[in-house]
Parts: C-alpha cells; sequence; structure tokens
C-alpha cells in the first residue's frame, strides 16, 4: 500500500509539473510579445482603458519570478493566439507608412545640389511632379461649328490658339485670338494671350462659349500708336500744349511709375433705366473716373465707376437693340470674378470709333502694363525656335511680296512703280494671247484659264460670297479695324459684278470691280478699264504690291477658318 501511495504521488506531482511547464511557455510568449511591442506605449495606453481588468496581475510570485498569481484565475487567464485591439493595428500600419513613404522604391536625386537646404538628396514620390487634372473646353468657329479641347488648368489662350491653329493647318500669323462671347448680355472679347483658359470658362455662364477668331488690331497700338490716342484725349497734351513722341507715348502707359490719363465725354446708362447721360470721365492705373460738376478734376468733384484690376472691357454687340444706345460705339465694363446680372454691368458709349479703340486700349494698357509688351514681343523673339504647335508656312505679308523682273538672265527686285505696273501689264497681255490657244475640236482646253477666271477666286480665303454689306461691316469690324483689312464678296446690285471691302483709318469702303469684255475675254478691273486682270486673285495680287485708286495697299484678308 506504501508503494501504491508513493507511485500515485508521484504521479501527481508530474501532472502539476506538466501544467506549471504549460503556463511558463505560455507566460513567456507573453512576455516577449510584450517586449517586442514596447516601443508602442501610446498604443497600450489606449488600450489599457478595455484591459483595465488585467492590471492586478502583479501581484504575486513564483520561483521564478514571473507573475502568475492572477493568471490562475479563468477569468484572466491568457492563450497564446489572443488577437490585438483592431485600433492598435490600424495605427501601427499608420506609423509604418509614416516611416516607410510608400511601395515605391526611393529613387536617388541625380542632382543633389539643385535641392533646397532642408531637403533630402532622394526624390521621394511625393516630390515628383504631380500631373494636372485636365478640363474640358468647347471652341467654336464662325460658322457655328464647335470642337472640344481637353486643356489642362495652366493653358493660356495663345496655348490654345497655336493648338487650334495647327490642327486646322492655318497660317500661323500670330493674329488669332480667343474670344469670350456672352450671346445673352451682347458682349464679348478677345482674351490676352497670358490669361488662363480655365478660370475665365469657370465664370462664365452656360449660354456663353469661346470662339477661335483673327483679330488683326490686337497689338497693333504698339506699331501705331499715334492713330490710337489722339492728342486731344490725351490729359498730358492738353496740359503742356504740345504733341508726344511715338516712343514717349507707350512708354508713359508701360512705366508703373508713370500717371498717364485718357480724359474725354463718354454717354452711361443709368442703371436700371434706359436714358443715357453724358459725362466727363478720366481713366487712371486707380480706374476710370467721372466727374460730377463739368469738367472737373478736383478730388471731391470725382466719381469712381470702376476699378481696373477686378474688371474687364467689351464690346458691346447690340447695343442699339438692346440698350437703345445713342451711337453704334457701344463698351462695357464687367466685373471679372462671378458670373455678373446685366445690372451689374457699367454701359457706356463713345461719339466715334476711334475715341472707343482709344478708350478700350488704354484701359487694356493700364490694367496689364508690360505683359501686354511681353505678349506682342514672344512671337517674334521664338521665330527660330521650333515649336510643337507651328508649322513652316509661307508669308504673305507685305514684305514678302515684291515686282520681279525675270525676263535677263537673273532676276530683279523692281523699285519704280512705274515700271512695276508696265510689267504687270504686259504680263496680262502674255497671260491673255496664251489663253487663245485651242485644242483640236476648236473648243477651249479643260484647264483653260478662262473657264477658271469665273470660279477659281471662290477658293481664296479671303473671298465670302453673296453676303450682305451688314455683314462684311460686322466681319471687318470683329477682326479689328487695321489699315488694310479686306475682303471679297458677290455685288447685291450686278450680278456680274464683286465688291472690295477695305478698312482705312477705322473707316470700312467699299469698291466695285466690274468685268469688261474684250476679244471674247473677260477681264475685271477696279478703276473703270484702265487696269484689267484676267481673274480676282490676280487683282488681289496686284493690290497687294500697288495701291493704285485705293487709299491703301490690300494687307491683311479677311478670313474665316472652320473648326
Amino acid at each position: 500500500s506504501s508503494e501504491t501511495q508513493f507511485h500515485s504521488e508521484e504521479r501527481e506531482l508530474k501532472e502539476k509539473q506538466q501544467e506549471r511547464d504549460k503556463d511558463d511557455v505560455d507566460l513567456e510568449a507573453l512576455v516577449n510579445d510584450m517586449a517586442s511591442l514596447s516601443s508602442y506605449e501610446s498604443i497600450y495606453a489606449t488600450c489599457g482603458t478595455q484591459h483595465s481588468d488585467s492590471a492586478p496581475l502583479l501581484h504575486s510570485t513564483d520561483g521564478s519570478g514571473l507573475h502568475v498569481a492572477a493568471l490562475h484565475s479563468p477569468a484572466h487567464k491568457l492563450r497564446r493566439s489572443q488577437p490585438m485591439h483592431i485600433h492598435a493595428v490600424r495605427r501601427l500600419q499608420e506609423e509604418e507608412l509614416q516611416v516607410r513613404p510608400a511601395s515605391l522604391p526611393a529613387i536617388p536625386n541625380p542632382f543633389p545640389e539643385l535641392c533646397s537646404p532642408s531637403g533630402s538628396p532622394v526624390l521621394s514620390p511625393g516630390s515628383l511632379p504631380q500631373p494636372s487634372e485636365p478640363h474640358i473646353i468647347k471652341v467654336f468657329s464662325e460658322d457655328g461649328v464647335g470642337k472640344v479641347v481637353e486643356v489642362p488648368a495652366d493653358m493660356t489662350a495663345r496655348d490654345v490658339c497655336q493648338f487650334l491653329v495647327y490642327k486646322n493647318h492655318c497660317l500661323d500669323d500670330n493674329c488669332w485670338s480667343l474670344v469670350e462671347h456672352h450671346s445673352l448680355l451682347g458682349l464679348e472679347r478677345c482674351l490676352e494671350d497670358h490669361e488662363l483658359v480655365v478660370p475665365v470658362q469657370a465664370c462664365m455662364s452656360p449660354e456663353s462659349k469661346f470662339l477661335f477668331r483673327k483679330n488683326y488690331a490686337k497689338y497693333e497700338f504698339f506699331r501705331n500708336p499715334l492713330n490710337f490716342f489722339p492728342e486731344q484725349m490725351l490729359a498730358w497734351c492738353q496740359e503742356t500744349n504740345g504733341s508726344i513722341p511715338q516712343s514717349q507715348l507707350l512708354q508713359n502707359f508701360l512705366n508703373s511709375s508713370s500717371c498717364p490719363e485718357i480724359q474725354g465725354f463718354l454717354y452711361m446708362k443709368e442703371t436700371g433705366r434706359k436714358s443715357w447721360k453724358k459725362l466727363y470721365m478720366f481713366l487712371r492705373r486707380s480706374g476710370l473716373y467721372c466727374s460730377t460738376k463739368g469738367m472737373s478734376k478736383e478730388p471731391r468733384h470725382l466719381q469712381l465707376l470702376s476699378d481696373l484690376e477686378d474688371s474687364n472691357i467689351f464690346t458691346v454687340t447690340m447695343g442699339r437693340k438692346m440698350h437703345n444706345a445713342p451711337t453704334d460705339y457701344q463698351f462695357c465694363i464687367k466685373p471679372g470674378k462671378g458670373r455678373t446680372e446685366l445690372k451689374e454691368l457699367k454701359m457706356l458709349c463713345a461719339e466715334d470709333e476711334q475715341s472707343r479703340t482709344c478708350w478700350m486700349t488704354a484701359f487694356r494698357l493700364l490694367k496689364f502694363g508690360i505683359l501686354l509688351y511681353q505678349n506682342y514681343k514672344s512671337p517674334h523673339q521664338r521665330k527660330t525656335a521650333i515649336s510643337n504647335f507651328t508649322t513652316p508656312v509661307r508669308s504673305v505679308s507685305e514684305n514678302s511680296l515684291v515686282a520681279m523682273d525675270f525676263s535677263g538672265r537673273t532676276g530683279r527686285v523692281i523699285d519704280n512703280p512705274v515700271e512695276a505696273q508696265s510689267a504687270a501689264m504686259e504680263e496680262g497681255h502674255t497671260w491673255r494671247k496664251r489663253s487663245q490657244r485651242m485644242n483640236v475640236l476648236g473648243r477651249p482646253s479643260p484647264l483653260h484659264p478662262s473657264l477658271l477666271s469665273s470660279v477659281i477666286h471662290r477658293t481664296q480665303l479671303w473671298f465670302h460670297g453673296r453676303i450682305m454689306r451688314e455683314e462684311s461691316h460686322r466681319m471687318i469690324m470683329q477682326q479689328g479695324q487695321v489699315d488694310g483689312l479686306f475682303l471679297l464678296r458677290d455685288s447685291q446690285s450686278n450680278p456680274k459684278a464683286f465688291v472690295l471691302t477695305l478698312c482705312h483709318h477705322q473707316k470700312i469702303k467699299h469698291f466695285q470691280i466690274l468685268p469688261f469684255e474684250e476679244d471674247g475675254q473677260v477681264f475685271f478691273s477696279l478703276d473703270d478699264g484702265s487696269t484689267k486682270f484676267t481673274d480676282l486673285i490676280h487683282l488681289v495680287e496686284f493690290y497687294q504690291l500697288n495701291r493704285g485708286v485705293l487709299p491703301c495697299k490690300l494687307k491683311h484678308p479677311c478670313t474665316m477658318v472652320a473648326l
């Protein structure tokens, strides 16, 4: 019996030792886990509120020095696979992401000397340039056809024009413009080349749109400033009773330290009424002012009408019909930020076209200053550089068209206008003799020039077919009333004749081109038959070189492009 009792006691001791070893393994794993997470004390601090019952673990120890007293209670028994709290896991992941920026490998910076002093010589993914989010704009041509263009947020009006010129194979003469057109308000203006397109579109109403159009007068005031600023409207000319040099005139506008001033009478529409009031106004860098007492310049008599910084100037296209304007030369000042209602517009009206052009040009110069001059010089400075949007095209400017004589061994330029006219007439007679040759059937050849003379001009950009006189006026005014801007159209009074519409000194004039028949051949002439041409193309080319009976040479064709 004593031996049996000894074996049973030994068996009980072995079972207790096994249970103790099992608990020791669990405690060692728990201690290792706690040691590995000792750097994240803040995590366990947040979890401590939920495990506050486990605080009395440290009460008694066994022989190994490990705290085991409270672990034997079934309510606080820990298992090896005890999960961590979900918030703790998330915070661990966030701290790991802060230590390791991204899953992409760090790229060594090949130019560490270009980094800022606080910058790291390693390019992290966050420091790499991120592509801007594209925006959608729709641009319309004069015939109403639109093209959808995807542009980045930093694309300027000039960039959009260059893109459309390249896509539509237009002549890149730096005269194309993006026009902001408000159909409901009857307003439009040409965007400056440096303006960003996306912010402008954000301030437009759903009925407004962008137009792609020529504007030859965009920078014409840099070439001929005296034509844009009459002396009677310049304050310094009135004060000194003298004229100002052309270079000094532009310098006063571009120099921010100078104080140029435009003055004169303007009609202003009264708010909420259809009546107009004639006031004496002053345009300065600080804004547009009107005098409340005659022509007085005293500060107590000046009233601020508009600030230049937060406003844009527009041409009114329907002033007579919508606003009962006293003249046809309306313009308006519209707030630049946000969508504007009709009552917030400053409707103004000038006496003539020259006065309106002076006010609008001075507004642009005083607002943008040197930026306009940089826009004007930018295309000339990059002529030698290859652009992504431009293609090599032949220039048709006045300087590239000269009369030549190829009768000798080498060609020479004809400088004498009389000799150039006689050479043109002689060449015309030679062409007429060639046109009289017949084929063997006794009829003109299919490629005979006499058959083409009546239709070949319809392929030219300056010919606009059967448009009315008012429509030709509108097109000339929209593309800038500069000297030499012209178009040809069918005559409304004579079905066999044509009309040349020409702009000179901001006035639009019309010249009838009559047909003359001689020896079975039809010729066209502007001067009652003194100078005759076989077709309209020869006529236009001649008057591009010679003024003749016209007030000026033909310089800029009035064109319309289809997108």
